[in-house]
C-alpha cells in the first residue's frame, strides 16, 4: 500500500488551470493529463450530489436551498422540485442522490437529507420533468451540525450503499448496531442486504465521514473519508472491514484495522466526491482547492499508483465528482457558496473535464 509519506511530500501539489500532472516525475506511462475544463452549468447554490438520466441529462441536488435541478447536456437548467422535508444548517441539508440504474424512463431517485431529528434516504419517481411523491426508506441515522456523510450511489451488484457520519461522536463509529460512521448496503427499497456482515444494515464501520463512493471494472469498491488534524483517506472497503475511526487515523492501525490506500494532509483535501473514468479515480478536494487523480494499478496488494492534482485553486472548492455514461468526461461541481468558500462570478457552477474513456 502507499504510505503517506509518498504522498505529501511537495512533488504532489500541482498549480493552476492548465491541467498538467503535479507529479513531473511520473512515469512516462501514466494516463495523459486530463482536458481543459469548461462550463457545463452556473448560478447554482452549493451544488452536493449529481446523478445522470437514461437521456444523458443530469439531476443535481443543492444543500442549502433543498432543490433538486435538472442540468441538460447543453447546459440547460430547470427546477425539477424540492425535498420538503430537508432542514438545512451547518454540513446537513439536501446530499446525495442516485439513480435507480434500471428503472427505464421514469426512474426513481434517491436522495439522503438532513430533517430535522436525524439523516433520512427516501426515494420518489422522476417523470413528466417532476418528482412523485417520497418514501422515506431509512430515517434515525444521527444528524449534527458537522459530520452527516450523505453520499448514495449503486453499485454494480445492483444494491444501493449510502455513507454516514459519526455526527459528532466519534464513539459510535465502532459500534456496528449504529447507523452513524459507517457505509450501508441495502436493497432498492431500503431493507438490509442479503449476506450483510452484522445482519443489518451495515456494509463496513470505523469512518469518521465518508463523502465519496466508486467502483473500478473489477467491482473493487472505493470510498474517500475525511480525517480529523493528520489524514484524509481513500479506502478499498471491504464487507464487514474495520477502518479505524477514531481509535486510528491514517496508516498503522495493525491487523484489527483495514489501512487506507492513499492517505493526504489534511490541507491538501478535505476529499468528497468521487468517480473511476479513463482508469483512475477522481477525487473532488474541498479545503485542498484541486481535483485528485488516482490512477488505478488494476489490484493487488498495490492497487493505486501516485496521486496526482489538477486545478489547483483555480476553482475554488470542489465538492462532487460523476463520470458522464460514456466515461469521457467527469462532471465536477463546486462548492463557493458553503460559507467556507469564496464565490467567483458564476458561482456554483458544474465543470465538465475531458479525462478519455
Amino acid at each position: 500500500m502507499l504510505g503517506a509519506v509518498l504522498l505529501l511530500g511537495p512533488a504532489c501539489a500541482g498549480s493552476g488551470n492548465s491541467g498538467e500532472s503535479a507529479d513531473p516525475g511520473a512515469p512516462s506511462g501514466s494516463p495523459a493529463s486530463p482536458g481543459e475544463p469548461a462550463d457545463v452549468a452556473t448560478g447554482l447554490e452549493v451544488p452536493w450530489a449529481i446523478g445522470f438520466l437514461p437521456d444523458g441529462s443530469a439531476l443535481v441536488t443543492e444543500r442549502d436551498s433543498a432543490r433538486i435541478v435538472r442540468v441538460a447536456p447543453d447546459g440547460g437548467t430547470s427546477e425539477v422540485g424540492t425535498v420538503d422535508g430537508a432542514e438545512p444548517g451547518g454540513e446537513g441539508g439536501l446530499l446525495g442522490l442516485a439513480v435507480s440504474p434500471d428503472s427505464g424512463e421514469d426512474p426513481y431517485v434517491y436522495v439522503y437529507y438532513t430533517a430535522d431529528s436525524d439523516n433520512r434516504i427516501a426515494r420518489m419517481r422522476y417523470f413528466d420533468g417532476g418528482l412523485g411523491e417520497e418514501q422515506v426508506l431509512v430515517d434515525g441515522i444521527p444528524k449534527a451540525d458537522f459530520h452527516n456523510g450523505g453520499r448514495l450511489a449503486f453499485g454494480p451488484d445492483g444494491l444501493l450503499y449510502a455513507s454516514t457520519g459519526d455526527a459528532g461522536e466519534p464513539s459510535r463509529s465502532q459500534d456496528t448496531a449504529e447507523l452513524g460512521g459507517k457505509i450501508l448496503r441495502m436493497t432498492p427499497e431500503g431493507e438490509p442486504a442479503e449476506n450483510n456482515p452484522f445482519g443489518n444494515l451495515v456494509y463496513s464501520y470505523g469512518h469518521r465521514n465518508v463523502q465519496g463512493l466508486a467502483w473500478d471494472a473489477d467491482g473493487r469498491m472505493y470510498a474517500t473519508e475525511f480525517g480529523q488534524d493528520a489524514y484524509d483517506e481513500v479506502n478499498v472497503i471491504e464487507p464487514g472491514g474495520n477502518y479505524g475511526w477514531p481509535e486510528v487515523e491514517g496508516v498503522g492501525g495493525g491487523a484489527d484495522y483495514v489501512d487506507p490506500v492513499v492517505t493526504w494532509s489534511t490541507d491538501e483535501a478535505s476529499p468528497s466526491g468521487a468517480a473511476i473514468a479513463g482508469g483512475s479515480l477522481w477525487v473532488a478536494a474541498l479545503r485542498g482547492e484541486r481535483l485528485w487523480r488516482v490512477p488505478l494499478n488494476g489490484g493487488g496488494d498495490d492497487p493505486v499508483a501516485r496521486p496526482e492534482a489538477f486545478y489547483v485553486g483555480a476553482y475554488g472548492r470542489l465538492r462532487a465528482v460523476a463520470a458522464t455514461p460514456d466515461g469521457g468526461e467527469v462532471w465536477v461541481a463546486t462548492s463557493n457558496h458553503d460559507g467556507r468558500g469564496v464565490p467567483a462570478e458564476g458561482d456554483d457552477r458544474i465543470l465538465g473535464i475531458p479525462v478519455g474513456d
